[in-house]
């Protein structure tokens, strides 16, 4: 598995994670390749740190460059 090219995942399955993971949340990619050989994808979660997932949690989603600037304003903002 190689990194994921998008930059954002979108909670599609929080089983076991419902404190740290919101159904249908974008969160923000941390790029980092040698979780991603074992399936894993980085991301600031519900509480405030970066901590690696399974992929399977979620969908990889890109946007166009004004909406990614304001969900990135607004993460800025929230931390």
């Amino acid at each position: 598995m190689k990194q994921p090219t998008k930059p954002f995942a979108l909670c599609v399955d929080n089983t076991d994670y419902q404190a740290s993971l919101v159904l249908g949340k974008v969160y923000r990619i941390i790029p980092d390749l040698k979780a991603a050989k074992d399936d894993l994808v980085r991301i600031v979660d519900e509480s405030g740190e970066d901590y690696l997932y399974h992929k399977s949690h979620f969908v990889f989603v890109d946007f166009p460059k004004a909406v990614t600037k304001k969900i990135l304003s607004l993460q800025s903002a929230a931390a």
